[in-house]
């Protein structure tokens, strides 16, 4: 155990000077504009726009859909159990209010720094939303109020204290209880309501993956590329699997995507694979890697983002330069596309919206890959300086509004038709991750580790 940790350590001090930065900003209790769907006077964002990936060109030069956008109607979610949504994460289009004002905040304990970071974001269901700090204090909080409800210390005295070991994990929710990945390479089962300790399971390496759950199963993923799958009623290990090892990746880690029994596992390796749940039986193997960008990040063959199921279709996007679509039994691939990124693509009916590596938001055809239309973001804070590049979270889709976050502070609201710019707000400081929603209400985390609740 002690190796493990030590490993952990020397891991995140390589990684940490490879990942994203996420700056601070003021704050506003208000969408800016008429009302957060913004208004035709909107100004557009500042900076210069630049083509996605440079001399890869990958979303400009890609197949065009001269189709336009056709989206389901937006429909209520009471719940946001698991990072990504549900264990498939295609969450598809969700409703929220028209004229959204600041409910409430609220700290959830130990915010990230510039040597530790916020990984994952919360999760919700129940009435109650959950959150994971930096030193792997979970957290309830009532999802109406936020008031506290409980929390719950997982270290303990036979656990590191250096807090760098702590970095990492995340959570999810299933039947009542609480499943939290750790830092110090222990999965911890908590009660829902209360808080007490259900069981806690040692594995071979810390983890920055969230779980995922299905089917009485917690599938988590350790720095090292191992998975396992845990019994959600006990913790004993039901199976194993391994990729390749990799020595320096991006800091954080996708959560596998669990339907129709087939979980599936991307790696840091940017190795792809679809394992059985219920045995762990390798149903088939890729590799999500291209090898055309030439920035320094773009050399790691990370698959950071979340893959996304729908029915018997599968997206994947990797930091290496490729996006794919997949058939989810057999692995074929329909189609890819030369993008880059780290963020979990969006899926609405027969449409991914999704912001690239090199700051563009696009929205593409599901079905065939190519571009319906792109957006270019600010890529620095200063037009004038690069010095400082801006990094970006997202998109979620609600009530016909894709919401992007900027390490600015900002956050915007794009039409998914067009992606034009219609509000913003100002945050108490940059997101953490994607914000989440339920029962009408948007969340945000901050990297310094407020939450904040919008309806």
């Amino acid at each position: 155990m002690a190796a493990d940790r030590a490993m952990g350590r020397r891991f995140a001090a390589l990684v940490l000077s490879l990942t994203f930065s996420l700056a601070l900003a003021g704050c506003s209790d208000t969408w800016l504009g008429n009302s957060w769907f913004g208004s035709d006077d909107t100004p557009p964002l500042a900076g210069e726009r630049v083509a996605v990936l440079g001399q890869d060109r990958g979303l400009s030069e890609a197949t065009k859909d001269e189709h336009g956008v056709e989206l389901p109607a937006p429909e209520d979610n009471d719940d946001w159990p698991q990072n990504g949504g549900y264990s498939h994460h295609a969450m598809q289009h969700m409703v929220i209010g028209e004229s959204l004002q600041r409910l409430w905040s609220t700290s959830i304990g130990a915010g990230g720094t510039s040597r530790d970071r916020l990984l994952n974001g919360p999760v919700l269901a129940d009435g109650r939303i959950f959150t994971i700090d930096r030193e792997a204090t979970v957290r309830a909080f009532n999802a109406e109020t936020g008031k506290e409800l409980w929390q719950a210390a997982l270290p303990n005295r036979d656990d590191d204290e250096d807090d760098g070991a702590f970095l990492g994990g995340g959570l999810a929710y299933d039947r009542g209880r609480i499943f939290a990945s750790t830092g110090f390479a222990k999965v911890v089962a908590l009660r829902a309501d209360t808080g007490q300790e259900l069981w806690r399971t040692e594995v071979d390496g810390p983890m920055r993956a969230a779980p995922a759950v299905n089917s009485g199963r917690v599938v988590v993923l350790t720095i090292d590329n191992q998975a396992f799958a845990l019994s959600a009623v006990d913790g004993h290990k039901l199976w194993s699997h391994s990729g390749s090892p990799q020595t320096a990746s991006i800091l954080g880690a996708p959560t596998p995507a669990i339907d129709q029994g087939v979980v599936v596992i991307p790696y840091s390796s940017g190795e792809l694979f679809a394992l059985r749940l219920e045995s762990g039986t390798e149903i088939w193997s890729d590799a999500v890697t291209a090898v055309r960008r030439t920035d320094a990040t773009g050399s790691l063959q990370d698959i950071r983002a979340n893959p996304v199921i729908d029915a018997n279709h599968l997206y994947v996007i990797g930091n290496s330069g490729l996006m794919v679509g997949m058939d989810l039994r057999s692995g074929g691939r329909a189609w890819q596309l030369r993008v880059a990124g780290t963020q979990q693509p969006w899926l609405a009916g027969d449409v991914l919206f999704l912001v690239s590596a090199e700051a563009e938001l696009a929205a593409v055809n599901a079905k065939t890959g190519a571009v319906i239309w792109t957006t270019p973001l600010p890529r620095y804070e200063s037009p004038d300086s690069l010095a400082t590049p801006l990094l970006w979270t997202g998109p979620v889709l609600a009530s016909d509004r894709l919401i992007i976050g900027s390490s600015d502070g900002s956050a915007y609201a794009v039409s998914p038709y067009t992606g034009k710019i219609l509000g913003r707000i100002e945050l108490p400081d940059a997101m953490a991750s994607a914000p989440i929603v339920a029962k009408g209400t948007l969340y945000f985390l901050t990297t310094t580790g407020e939450l904040v609740a919008y309806r």
